[in-house]
């Protein structure tokens, strides 16, 4: 009998090593145009409002909610520059 206190799974030490997909050579999908995502025309997250609205008050600028996601993150990339926010 298993219980739940303690017994993590762990995989085998001949189990593939999974890198972690944010970090590593490849980069094909974090790179990925925000006008190429699937669900680029939903309306933007509200981690990307919060994000966008302190970036757009620090800029000096309008905040528009009503951006999509994919819009919200070029808008994201344009005001980080502008604020020095970028990397």
């Amino acid at each position: 009998m298993t219980t739940k206190h303690g017994n993590e799974r762990h995989a085998p030490h001949d189990a593939p090593h999974n890198e972690n997909p944010k970090i590593g050579e490849d980069t094909s999908n974090r790179d990925k145009a925000p006008e190429d995502w699937t669900t680029g025309d939903e309306p933007m997250t509200g981690a990307q409002a919060s994000y966008l609205k302190t970036l757009s008050e620090e800029a000096g600028e309008g905040f528009d909610g009503s951006l999509t996601k994919a819009d919200a993150s070029k808008r994201i990339d344009t005001l980080q520059e502008r604020t020095g926010r970028g990397t």
